[in-house]
């Protein structure tokens, strides 16, 4: 079962209102009382999983005495829906948090990432779901724009277990074009790949996925999909800290950046 989070922008915000409440040296009941709100509305308020309006905002400067500039703003981007939803996709914690994310750090195990699939390898695998998935390719191209942006680069280094690449998916034809993806986006600035060899590692139970963000104050969060529909998102310190000494081993037992091309360009010509 997905454990369920609120919006990143709005968790973002939740941390906010509560710093200034405490700023303003005011218990959640003082503050509830002053701002005329339930103290269990006030206590979801301030854990992100309600939505509030730029009324609020205003009252709630006036109450702390704590003139923000920025918090109206950020109300109305906290309300927002996310820009994947017209596209009728229900995202489940990783969209909303990737698209804020300044790097991508993923460990893939079974499969080519998505940022770096191509619109045949992708439909490929949606295919095997049996629904209709031309709105899900659209939105993964829309992600992997990131990758060559100028004004909000996405950097993503990627370790790929080799058997990912051996994996055929489709048909020949089309693991020659992925693979001749990869050469071509392995020479892009944000991108990093490297091949694990290994035939046994730290990781073999499963791929995952670390998002660092622009904001210093902003956790990063550690991310696990299941093959049953599941996930986990985790901004725990510890667990966050245990997540990158697994990549960081894995990316020193990995051939380096330029070996991993050679590599692929060897399966390639097989």
């Amino acid at each position: 079962m997905r454990k369920r989070h609120p919006p990143f922008r709005r968790r973002k915000l939740a941390k906010k209102l509560r710093k200034l409440r405490l700023r303003a040296r005011m218990s959640i009941q003082e503050a509830a009382k002053a701002l005329d709100k339930d103290v269990q509305a006030l206590y979801r308020i301030e854990a992100g999983e309600t939505r509030v309006d730029v009324h609020f905002g205003r009252s709630v400067m006036d109450v702390y005495d704590a003139y923000d500039p920025e918090l109206l703003d950020e109300i109305r981007e906290a309300a927002r829906r996310g820009w994947w939803t017209p596209f009728g996709i229900k995202d489940h914690g990783y969209l909303d948090v990737e698209t804020e994310a300044a790097s991508v750090r993923e460990f893939a195990l079974a499969l080519i990432p998505g940022l770096l699939q191509t619109q045949d390898y992708m439909r490929a695998l949606f295919a095997t779901h049996g629904n209709a998935f031309e709105n899900q390719v659209e939105v993964r191209q829309i992600r992997q724009k990131r990758l060559m942006s100028e004004d909000n680069p996405l950097f993503l280094h990627v370790v790929i277990d080799e058997h990912a690449l051996r994996r055929l998916v489709g048909d020949p034809e089309i693991m020659r074009g992925q693979l001749r993806h990869l050469v071509r986006a392995a020479a892009m600035p944000t991108v990093k790949i490297q091949v694990l060899t290994s035939t046994l590692h730290i990781a073999m139970s499963g791929s995952f996925i670390i998002l660092d963000f622009p904001d210093p104050e902003d956790p990063e969060v550690f991310y696990v999909e299941y093959g049953t529909g599941g996930s986990i998102h985790i901004e725990d310190s510890e667990q966050v800290s245990g997540a990158n000494l697994v990549f960081g081993r894995l990316a020193a037992e990995a051939l380096s950046p330029d070996e991993s091309v050679a590599l692929i360009e060897r399966i390639l010509a097989e």
